[in-house]
């Protein structure tokens, strides 16, 4: 059993902040655990537009705190995301998220992040892996 708070979480190598400075991620279960999917928490900062592709992940996403638009860039569709609505990003979609109020989520990803992604040119996440265990 593992037990762990966001809390602990400050400050480690599992919370990471964006090169692009929109947002910062608690990253609570990784693909070292081998459970089959990562959990984080993210908060994506008021003001800022962040271009997303997850070409290598499904991601699920529950918005808890904040206010944000989500335009899926494949079909220009808008959706105004608040707190208790969830999205799934189970088509790979292209999508952006303009933050009108601090967007605090908890996010799933299959298959597990490493906890060393940051989004590429294209808003995608590298496929990283852990060693295989000996």
């Amino acid at each position: 059993m593992i037990v762990r708070s966001f809390k602990e979480i400050e400050g480690t190598d599992r919370h990471v902040k964006s090169a692009s400075g929109t947002w910062e991620s608690k990253r609570i279960v990784l693909a070292k655990e081998r459970v089959g999917f990562s959990v984080h928490e993210t908060i994506l900062y008021a003001g800022t537009e962040t271009h997303m592709w997850y070409a290598n992940h499904i991601e699920a996403v529950v918005c808890t705190r904040g206010d944000a638009e989500l335009t899926d860039r494949e079909t220009g569709q808008t959706y105004h995301i608040t707190p208790g609505t969830m999205y799934l990003l189970n088509g790979h979609e292209r999508h952006t998220l303009k933050v009108k109020e601090d967007f605090h989520c908890i996010c799933v990803f299959n298959p597990p992040v490493t906890g060393r992604e940051d989004h590429d040119e294209n808003g995608v996440y590298p496929l990283l892996t852990e060693p295989e265990e000996v």
